[in-house]
């Protein structure tokens, strides 16, 4: 590919954001499209999770068969808790 792509699709901090309980701690979630995989020849879906203030980042670059496997889990899970897909 010629240059690099990465375009953000949305982000936000789930629902224990500001939470002061241990036990649930608040996630920042962001979703793109990038060409930077390394070893990843195409567009990727990345999925990144981060615990706010923490200094880690998890990033998941998912192919189109995998991230149409995310996008069906989180359908069934909110199937699941009685809410439209």
């Amino acid at each position: 590919m010629t240059g690099r792509v990465k375009q953000s699709i949305d982000a936000a901090f789930d629902e224990h954001e500001g939470s002061e309980d241990e036990n649930l701690p608040p996630a920042w979630w962001m979703v793109n499209v990038v060409d930077d995989c390394e070893g990843c020849d195409d567009l990727r879906v990345e999925l990144v999770l981060e615990r706010p203030g923490g200094d880690e980042r998890v990033a998941a670059h998912l192919g189109p068969a995998a991230a149409r496997r995310l996008r069906a889990a989180l359908a069934t899970a909110l199937s699941t808790v009685g809410q439209e897909p």
